[in-house]
C-alpha cells in the first residue's frame, strides 16, 4: 500500500513522516521544507508514506507545489493521509475539501491540538469527523502523542472514502463536471469531478492532462461557458473566486457545530514577542545582534577551543599511532609520505573544525525550531521588495548559510520564474559552512580579538551583495512582475532537545561524509601533485605540477593581494569543495599542527590580503555540487555558466577594490 502525506506547510507533516518512518527528514518550524516528493517504508515494513510539500491549494503557483499535481495526475495512491492544523482549521479545510473531492480513501491526522488547546480552541473531533465523513485521529506530532494510533489506522486500512459530494457547488458547475465526465468517456483513471473543479480553478496541470482526451478549443468553451453562467446568476466574474466562496461557507458551517473558542480577543505570547522581533525598525538589528552572539559562540566562546583540543588529538595521538603502525608494517617512504603528508594531513586539517560547523549549525537549528527563520523572511520583505524579489526569496539564502545546494533547491517554492531564477543566482553568494574553516583559519591567525565581527561581516557582504545584484539582474537581464509576499509566521516554540540533535547531525554530517569522500581523494591528488614534476619524484614542492599549476594563476591574482602559487593551486581546488581549500593549504604548507600554519599564514599573507583572500572565497565560482543543483533546478547550461562567470568577476572586482582601496588608504 502507498499512502501520500498531504498538508498545509508548517503543519508538522515532515515531524510526523519521520515518526511513522523512523527515518529523518529535515524539519524546520517555517514553511518550505519540503520541496520534493520523499518516500519511506512505514514501521511495519511494508507500506510506503510518500511525503508531499506542503500545499495551500492543489492548484499550483510554484515548482514544488506543482510537484504535488503532477503526483496526484500521474502516480499512484491507495489513500491519502491529510494533516491539519487544529489551530488553524478555517485556512487547512479548503485543501481538505479538494482531497476529498480527488476520490481516494482519506485518513486526518489533526495534529498541533497542544497549540489549539493554549489558543482556547476546543476541537470535537468526533462531530468534525462525522461531517466530513473521514476518521479524525487527534495527534502532536512534535512529541509523537497519538502517532502511533494514526499509523495503525493508515495501516489498518481504516480509511474510506465517502461518495456523498461535500460541497454543493451549484447547477452550472454540475453541468460542467457532467460535460467533462461524458468527453472522457472513461479514458481516465482519476474523479471526473476532481478534474473538472482543478480545470475550473485554473490548474493548468490539470488542463494539460485533459488535453490529452479533449480537444483544447471544447476545454475552453466549457470554462467559458461556466463563466458566463455564473456571471448571470450571481454577477460572479471569476469561477476560482466563486468556488473558493462556495467552500468557505460550507467550512464555516462545519466550524460553527465542531469548534468552540474561548479566547478570541486574547493577545497571545507569540504575538506580544512579534510586536519587537517583527518592528520595522528593530526586526533587521536584532537579526544581526542574533547572527553576532551565533559567531562569537562558534568562535570565541566555544568554537576555538573544542577545535584546539581535537587538533592537538589528532596531530598527536592520530598522527602517532598512524606513523607506528606504519612502521610496523615496514611500508615505503612513498606510502609513508602519502598517508601522513598527504591524507591525515589533508582531511585531519579540515576535521579539526568540526566543532565550530556543529556548533554553527547547532545555533541555526534552534532559530529554525523556534519559528524565529520566518520572522526573518517577513523582516527583510521590504529591502528585498525594493530590489526585485520578495521576502521568501530571503528563505533559500537562509538554507544556503548551511549549504548552498539545499538552498539552491528551496528557490521552487517561489511562484514567479523570474523570482526564482534570481534566488538559484544569488543564494551561492550566501557564506555556506564549507567556507567556515577558512575564516577560522585566518580570522585565528590575524584577527584574534575580532574574529565574530570579521565573520559576521563576511556574511553580511554576502547578503549586500546580493541584494545589489538583485536590483542590477531585475532591471536588466531579468524583467517580469513582482509577486506580492504571504507568509505564514508559526507559532513560537520551545525546541525539544532530539529535534535540535537531530537536526544539528543532519546538517553537520555531510561535513564529515565530504571529509571522508571528497576531500580524502582530493587529498591524495593534491599530494600527488605536490610529489611528482617535470622533473620526476618527490621534487621539491616549488617544482613541481602543483607549483606549476598554481604558478599560471598568480599573476591574475598579484593585484588582489595573494598572487603565489600557493593560493592559486588551493582556490582552484575550492571548486571541488570548499573545504579542499583547507587540505591543499594543509599540504603545501605542511606543518606539524594547526598553530604553526597559522604562523606560516601570517608570514604569506598580511591581514589586508587576508581579508581579500576571505572574500574571494566568499564569492568566487559555486561549489561543483551547487553548480550541479543550478543546472538541474534551471535546466539551462546558459544559466550555469552565467552563475559561475558572475560570481568569478564579481570576486575579483570586490577584491580588488578592498586591496587596492586598502593599500591606497595606508592598510597592510
Amino acid at each position: 500500500m502507498e499512502v501520500a502525506l498531504l498538508g498545509n506547510p508548517n503543519t508538522g507533516k515532515t515531524s510526523l513522516f519521520n515518526h511513522l518512518t523512523g527515518s529523518y527528514e529535515y524539519v524546520g518550524n517555517w514553511s518550505g521544507v519540503t520541496v520534493e516528493k520523499k518516500v519511506g517504508v512505514l514501521k511495519n515494513k511494508t507500506d510506503k508514506l510518500i511525503d508531499l510539500p506542503g500545499i495551500y491549494t492543489m492548484v499550483p503557483l510554484s515548482r514544488d507545489e506543482g510537484v504535488v499535481t503532477n503526483f496526484f495526475l500521474h502516480d499512484h495512491t491507495d489513500q491519502i493521509l491529510n494533516i491539519l492544523d487544529a489551530s488553524q482549521l478555517k485556512r487547512n479545510l479548503h485543501l481538505t475539501l479538494q482531497i476529498l473531492e480527488y476520490g481516494k480513501p482519506i485518513t486526518i491526522g489533526l495534529n498541533m491540538m497542544d497549540v489549539a488547546k493554549q489558543r482556547g480552541i476546543h476541537v470535537d473531533v468526533n462531530r468534525l469527523s462525522a461531517l466530513l465523513g473521514v476518521p479524525i485521529i487527534p495527534i502532536v506530532a512534535r512529541s509523537g502523542k497519538g502517532c502511533n494510533e494514526l499509523a495503525n489506522s493508515v495501516i489498518s486500512q481504516n480509511s474510506f472514502y465517502s461518495e456523498r459530494t461535500p460541497v454543493e457547488y451549484g447547477k452550472e458547475i454540475d453541468r460542467a463536471v457532467l460535460k467533462i465526465k461524458k468527453m472522457l468517456k472513461g479514458n481516465k483513471a482519476l474523479s471526473s469531478r476532481w478534474l473538472a473543479l482543478q480545470l475550473l480553478e485554473g490548474n493548468q496541470y490539470v488542463k494539460s492532462y485533459l488535453a490529452e482526451f479533449i480537444q483544447l478549443e471544447e476545454i475552453n468553451e466549457i470554462v467559458r461557458e461556466v463563466e458566463e453562467e455564473l456571471y448571470k446568476s450571481y454577477g460572479q466574474k471569476s469561477v476560482e473566486q466563486y468556488i473558493y466562496l462556495k467552500r468557505s461557507e460550507y467550512i464555516e458551517e462545519i466550524l460553527a457545530e465542531a469548534t468552540v473558542s474561548s479566547n478570541e480577543n486574547k493577545v497571545h505570547l507569540t504575538d506580544k514577542v512579534d510586536r519587537i522581533i517583527t518592528n520595522r525598525i528593530l526586526g533587521i538589528p536584532i537579526f544581526l545582534l542574533l547572527m553576532y552572539l551565533m559567531f562569537m559562540l562558534t568562535f570565541d566562546w566555544l568554537g576555538f577551543p573544542l577545535s584546539d583540543l581535537l587538533d592537538r588529538f589528532i596531530s598527536g595521538p592520530i598522527t602517532e599511532g598512524i606513523e607506528s603502525l606504519l612502521s610496523l608494517m615496514g611500508v615505503s617512504a612513498f606510502i609513508h609520505d602519502l598517508i601522513i603528508d598527504g591524507i591525515v594531513a589533508g582531511v585531519g586539517g579540515v576535521l579539526v573544525f568540526v566543532p565550530q560547523i556543529f556548533i554553527l549549525f547547532f545555533f541555526i537549528s534552534l532559530l529554525e525550531d523556534s519559528g524565529y527563520m520566518a520572522r526573518v523572511a517577513l523582516v527583510m520583505d521590504r529591502i528585498m521588495e525594493s530590489v526585485g524579489l520578495n521576502g521568501k526569496a530571503f528563505i533559500p539564502m537562509i538554507i544556503g548559510f548551511g549549504c548552498n545546494v539545499p538552498g539552491v533547491m528551496a528557490a521552487r517554492t517561489i511562484e514567479t520564474p523570474k523570482e526564482r531564477l534570481l534566488t538559484i543566482l544569488l543564494t551561492p553568494l550566501m557564506s555556506c559552512s564549507a567556507r567556515l574553516p577558512v575564516y577560522a583559519l585566518f580570522v585565528g591567525a590575524f584577527f584574534v580579538k575580532n574574529k565574530a565581527a570579521v565573520v559576521l561581516g563576511l556574511y553580511v557582504l554576502g547578503i549586500v551583495l546580493a541584494l545589489s545584484l538583485a536590483m542590477l539582474f531585475s532591471k536588466t537581464i531579468l524583467k517580469g512582475e513582482n509577486t506580492l509576499f504571504v507568509i505564514e509566521l508559526p507559532p513560537y516554540r520551545m525546541p525539544q532537545g532530539q529535534t535540535l540533535w537531530r537536526s544539528t547531525w543532519e546538517k553537520g554530517k555531510g561535513f564529515i561524509r565530504k571529509a571522508g569522500t571528497f576531500i580524502f581523494a582530493g587529498s591524495v591528488l593534491i599530494w600527488l601533485l605536490s610529489y611528482l614534476g617535470p622533473g620526476g619524484f618527490n621534487v621539491d614542492m616549488d617544482q613541481s605540477f602543483l607549483a606549476v599549476i598554481g604558478g599560471i594563476f598568480a599573476p591574475l591574482l598579484a593585484p588582489v593581494g595573494f598572487g603565489t602559487w600557493q593560493a592559486g593551486a588551493s582556490l582552484l581546488t575550492g571548486f571541488l569543495a570548499k573545504e579542499a581549500i583547507i587540505s591543499t593549504m594543509n599540504i603545501i604548507y605542511f606543518v606539524p599542527d594547526e598553530a604553526s600554519l597559522q604562523g606560516l599564514l601570517a608570514v604569506q599573507f598580511t591581514p589586508l590580503s587576508a581579508i581579500s583572500f576571505m572574500v574571494f572565497i566568499l564569492l568566487y565560482i559555486p561549489c561543483l555540487a551547487t553548480a550541479s543543483t543550478i543546472y538541474k533546478e534551471t535546466e539551462s547550461k546558459k544559466w550555469t555558466a552565467f552563475s559561475i562567470g558572475y560570481a568569478l568577476l564579481l570576486a575579483y572586482i570586490v577584491t580588488l577594490v578592498i586591496y587596492q582601496g586598502g593599500h591606497l588608504l595606508g592598510l597592510v
